[in-house]
């Protein structure tokens, strides 16, 4: 019945090639394979396949322009495959379609990975910081990477599903950062006509159905030490010789945020007058804040000079010389150490000292954390007296920390 068939086949006009004959030709030119598939052999013996049709845009007078479109070569495309391919682009025809245009638009849209260099080279300026552009690439890059090849019309729920849900319940913050950016890009690539439909990556009435909410994830994300805690932990961490365990002692001592100690910066330090001014665009709230230094932290920014990377203004450089700390690095120090709790918690050790154990007021610890209290007014005023009434608060939670019976008489000056 095959024989009969192929035979029939034959005597219509189409499949007249075999892939035993299209392996042996050896004879220069076109070869018909029927219904305008074609196996071209090169004077040099390679062969390719084309497909030959008249086209005239829809409504246009006369029977058209002939011409060529190129399948493959054989390299790469059986003679099944050309086959196909040669029906597709029929069925295009027959839509009114023209299939090289079909096919050079198809070529033409990205691969989410390309994507995502162009739609960060685009928005970064509009971006706070570098250190926030650096994050945008690497959760896309990195943890986002399974996609890179992917082109952006093809991208499903189940792809995007497929690098979010393994951060989801381990890391969400992470996870929702990074579902964040996944949806940014596929919205670029709707808005350049690179795809079309519902956005495989929107949270709202979409991936909330499919994923926990992420209030339920978040509450004890930030775990915190209970501050009483905080000075045993402290004298493990200064057992260790290592930048992070630096970096995130200093990080307790100043109360400061994971992201602004890693990108901290000389030219923000002054050591004369014993303060960290952080500029506005590296501060979750965009406003400038400055951190009044005690006797240990200015210690550990001593240490860190010896270490100073010619050329760079990086404090606490991480693995490559005049690169930051990782931003994982504090949640690798703290699971070495077998602790369940989080570099960021610590601001929360720190305000439930400040609140238990002290008499400072409550917007005093508040702005030591570089949280809003009161109106811009109000807030340029505390920032220009409340300076030096937080920095007894900061001694106090050094000494505090370090187990020191009272703030040093040298930083209390």
């Amino acid at each position: 019945m095959g024989r009969m068939m192929g035979r029939s086949h034959s005597q219509r006009g189409y499949n007249k090639l075999s892939a035993r004959k299209v392996e042996t030709l050896t004879e220069p030119g076109r070869h018909s394979d029927g219904r305008n598939l074609y196996l071209i052999v090169d004077p040099s013996g390679a062969k390719r396949w084309v497909f030959m049709f008249r086209w005239k845009r829809p409504g246009a007078v006369g029977s058209g322009k002939m011409r060529e479109m190129g399948l493959g070569p054989l390299t790469g495309v059986n003679l099944q495959r050309a086959r196909e391919k040669a029906e597709e682009a029929r069925a295009l025809l027959a839509d009114g379609i023209d299939p090289i245009a079909h096919k050079r638009s198809f070529e033409a849209i990205p691969t989410f990975g390309d994507l995502v260099d162009v739609v960060i080279e685009e928005q970064a300026p509009g971006v706070r910081s570098e250190k926030s552009v650096d994050r945008w690439k690497r959760l896309l890059k990195v943890h986002a990477a399974a996609l890179g090849p992917l082109r952006v019309d093809t991208i499903s729920v189940d792809d995007v599903l497929s690098v979010v849900r393994p951060l989801w319940t381990t890391n969400p913050d992470t996870a929702k950062l990074m579902r964040g950016y996944i949806e940014r890009t596929l919205d670029a690539a709707k808005v350049k006509g690179f795809r079309s439909g519902e956005n495989p990556a929107r949270w709202r009435g979409h991936l909330e159905r499919l994923l926990p909410k992420p209030q339920k994830l978040i509450r004890g994300h930030h775990k915190a030490m209970a501050f009483e805690e905080v000075p045993a932990f402290i004298g493990r961490l200064r057992t260790k010789t290592s930048i992070p365990a630096q970096a995130l002692e200093f990080l307790i001592l100043t109360a400061a945020r994971s992201g602004e100690v890693m990108g901290a910066v000389w030219s923000e330090i002054d050591l004369a007058k014993k303060v960290w001014t952080i500029p506005g665009p590296r501060m979750k709230a965009g406003k400038e804040h400055q951190v009044p230094l005690c006797p240990r932290a200015l210690a550990i920014l001593a240490e860190m000079a010896k270490l100073r990377v010619e050329d760079s203004d990086i404090v606490f450089h991480g693995a490559k010389p005049g690169h930051p700390l990782s931003t994982m690095a504090f949640g690798m120090l703290l699971r070495r150490m077998d602790l369940n709790v989080t570099a960021h918690g610590f601001r929360s050790s720190f305000r439930d000292w400040a609140g238990e154990k002290t008499n400072f007021p409550r917007d005093l610890a508040e702005q030591a954390l570089a949280h809003a209290v009161g109106d811009d007014t109000e807030r340029a005023y505390r920032r220009m007296q409340g300076l030096e009434r937080r920095r007894k608060m900061m001694m106090e939670w050094e000494s505090f920390c370090l187990r020191l019976r009272k703030p040093s008489a040298e930083a209390a000056e």
